[in-house]
């Protein structure tokens, strides 16, 4: 799996435990919402800094994001 596509998912799975819309976290991380669903959808290639803005927007590290899960 393209790692792009694994922050995609962990960044869903993320924002959906924490009932947020895509709407709500990216205001949250102050980014547009449309990067933030190419990002969900792995077709964003994001910065080391959008992906700290986004973690920190949902509470969670850079690590969470882009860790592959078992």
């Amino acid at each position: 799996m393209d790692v792009r596509e694994r922050v995609g998912l962990n960044l869903q799975r993320l924002r959906r435990e924490k009932g947020l819309s895509q709407e709500e976290l990216a205001d949250l991380a102050s980014i547009h919402q449309t990067y933030l669903s190419g990002v969900e959808r792995g077709k964003r290639n994001p910065t080391i800094t959008v992906l700290q803005r986004i973690a920190g927007a949902l509470g969670a590290d850079i690590q969470d994001l882009v860790q592959r899960r078992t």
